[in-house]
């Protein structure tokens, strides 16, 4: 069943209880009160009574307005009725067409004294009467009986359990429909929450439901729903970029070990047709298959390392003082190109805690790539710095700088910014990977900017250490 459903049979059935409570409450206390008001007054007209059978009076009598059909009958010793009177127009009557059928023993009390008032059945087998009776002293010690007819008050109770019952369905009627109302108004943004998941369990991850608000608790629900719908969201989209780069890094890795594959084959196909019988040939093939072989085990060996610190495995961890690195990354460069600025901005130790080697890696990869992607003229300036407890290594060069949209990419496996240079002049497109992955692996964070007035600066931020080197 719906929710709905629930809601609106609860609701009902809520006010029917209720009603029913209230109806039976009702109609107990008023008929509790009217047949009282009877009892009273069968207790107020024993005088009355006595008198209408022959009793003399004890005094005045005060008369008491019973209703039409209430009889008086004074019976013998022996139980038979010796008077009787019925109200007509006051007590007088002897013809009545229904009497109150009497118990086989009356409950009489002492003498003058009425018996607590009890009901009984009529005659007819319909109507019932409020009786009494006590021992009357007037007749030596008789017993006289009074019976009063509840008609009026069984008419006055069906009247009104009539008009509780039309009441009643009137009022269930109205609350279901306001129920009805006020449930779908309720749950109209929960319908809109259907829909909304409808469309999002269908692929459409940018919806969101509505209301999303901290006010009611679909809205505090919608919050949570929207909040993990953004998290949904961002986790598919990093894992279609990770499909992504993964498919674009087996590619280009296929590609690239194509290359020094298709050329160790070809000379070993011109060592087999006779490169032989050429001393000449078959130095270069030779010369060439070693080349390759060795172009492609330094690929194998880079995307090895990069595998290996996307899963996270430790690196060996000593201090590392990042001043002795960049005088030798930057003694390093001055000795590949004597004719370049290269400058260097390393005033003091700063020590951090990593891997010597794979920290050298970082620093001499990008002073290559500053080295093969700019003019041989251009220079190029190196610093190391600390501030806020973090270590800080620059590269920058004054070339032509990065396109603007080879920032978000740059440090991508296999991404060149000039696809059109070659492999053996611009590498494979790994060392600027290596890099971000190096860094991360320490920790850190590496970024590129625009260089003033031109050019690339790379930045690598690392976690200082409170230890200085021995």
């Amino acid at each position: 069943m719906s929710l709905r459903g629930r809601l609106l049979i609860g609701v009902i059935s809520l006010a029917l209880i209720g009603l029913l409570v209230l109806n039976v409450a009702i109609y107990a206390s008023l008929q509790n009160f009217l047949i009282g008001r009877v009892d009273a007054q069968m207790r107020a007209g024993v005088d009355e009574v006595a008198s209408a059978l022959g009793a003399p009076a004890r005094g005045p009598i005060q008369r008491t307005a019973f209703p039409l059909g209430t009889v008086a009958e004074l019976l013998g010793p022996d139980g038979s009725v010796v008077n009787v009177k019925g109200v007509d127009n006051g007590f007088g009557s002897a013809t009545l067409s229904v009497t109150p059928v009497l118990p086989k023993s009356l409950p009489n009390t002492d003498l003058d004294v009425p018996a607590s008032p009890f009901t009984v059945a009529g005659s007819d087998g319909m109507t019932q009467f409020r009786m009494t009776d006590w021992r009357e002293g007037r007749f030596g010690g008789q017993v006289i009986v009074l019976a009063v007819p509840l008609t009026d008050i069984q008419s006055t109770l069906r009247g009104l359990l009539v008009s509780q019952s039309l009441v009643s369905i009137g009022v269930v009627a109205g609350t279901a429909l306001l129920a009805f109302l006020i449930i779908q108004v309720g749950l109209q943004p929960l319908r809109r929450m259907g829909v909304v998941a409808g469309e999002i369990a269908a692929g459409d991850y940018s919806r969101r439901v509505e209301p999303a608000t901290s006010k009611t608790e679909i809205g505090r629900l919608g919050l949570a729903l929207n909040a993990m719908l953004t998290q949904i969201e961002a986790a598919f989209a990093e894992r279609t970029a990770s499909e992504r780069r993964l498919r674009r890094f087996i590619a280009d890795a296929s590609h690239e070990l194509r290359t020094p594959l298709t050329s160790i084959r070809g000379y070993s196909e011109m060592l087999r047709r006779g490169a032989s019988q050429s001393p000449t040939d078959s130095d270069l093939a030779r010369r060439r298959i070693e080349e390759e072989s060795v172009r492609m085990s330094a690929l194998v060996d880079d995307m090895l390392l990069i595998a290996r610190l996307d899963q996270g495995r430790p690196l060996e961890t000593k201090a590392v003082d990042l001043q002795a690195i960049a005088r030798d990354a930057v003694d390093d460069a001055r000795a590949v190109a004597p004719q370049r600025a290269i400058t260097l901005n390393a005033s003091e130790p700063v020590v951090v805690s990593g891997d010597d080697t794979r920290l050298r890696q970082v620093l001499g990869n990008l002073v290559r790539n500053a080295l093969v992607h700019t003019p041989s003229k251009t220079p190029i300036e190196v610093a190391v710095s600390t501030e806020d407890s973090v270590a800080r290594m620059s590269v920058a060069d004054h070339g032509p700088g990065l396109p603007p949209d080879a920032a978000e990419r740059i440090f991508e496996p296999f991404y060149r910014a000039d696809p059109s240079r070659s492999r053996d002049s611009g590498g494979a497109g790994l060392g600027l990977s290596i890099v971000s992955a190096v860094v991360a692996a320490h920790g850190g964070r590496v970024d590129v900017k625009e260089t003033s007035g031109g050019g690339a600066t790379f930045e690598v931020e690392l976690p200082l250490t409170s230890s200085e080197p021995n």
